[in-house]
């Protein structure tokens, strides 16, 4: 009996630990990583210690404007450290701070904003640093930013005017301002609707 006892003991010891083979990918915004969910209890799941995480995320993003939202993948090693590869922010976040907005099109055919060729440009060397993207060239990341910023309403252009586009996001603003006081009063109908 204490043989067989010994031997159960010595099967724990010889087990490997579990190793995920798939990163973890999360967005985390830059110099904002807490050990609160939903970060906190994913990371927690793959057995990496949370406090070290954030520590080394938060000092290698101090040198970026805190809040920008970066993909990042975690691959977890057996003994419990991990490599971190972080990413440049989505495209959609990129193209939205170029164009001034941050709503995309409120309806079909709605232009959010304009962006110039320049700016398409510097975006895609940006997102040519990605390592997913590593293997395009500038050319293929710049259309797939155009089908990008086509489905978030913004329109490239060659040039854009000073004053014609003030008096674009001018206009774009109150007509976003009364979409969404048009979405409060449909809310509020519909909660009447239901309390009857």
């Amino acid at each position: 009996m204490s043989k067989a006892l010994a031997k159960g003991r010595n099967l724990k010891k010889v087990l490997p630990k579990v190793e995920h083979k798939t990163p973890l990918r999360v967005i985390i915004p830059a110099g904002m990583a807490t050990s609160k969910p939903p970060l906190g209890s994913q990371l927690g799941q793959r057995n990496i210690n949370v406090q070290n995480f954030c520590k080394e995320f938060n000092s290698r993003t101090e040198d970026i404007k805190t809040g920008i939202p970066l993909p990042c993948r975690v691959k977890v090693k057996s003994d419990g450290t991990f490599d971190l590869v972080m990413h440049s922010p989505p495209a959609t976040f990129l193209l939205k701070q170029a164009a001034g907005i941050e709503r995309g099109q409120m309806g079909k055919g709605d232009i959010a904003g304009k962006i110039t060729l320049k700016h398409l440009y510097e975006i895609a060397y940006i997102k040519s640093q990605d390592p997913s993207l590593a293997l395009m060239t500038l050319e293929n990341i710049c259309k797939m930013l155009t089908g990008v910023a086509r489905s978030c309403g913004i329109q490239i252009v060659r040039s854009l005017d000073p004053e014609e586009h003030a008096e674009f996001m001018k206009q774009r603003e109150e007509k976003v301002q009364k979409i969404l006081e048009e979405m409060k009063l449909s809310r509020e109908a519909k909660l009447l609707r239901t309390a009857v």
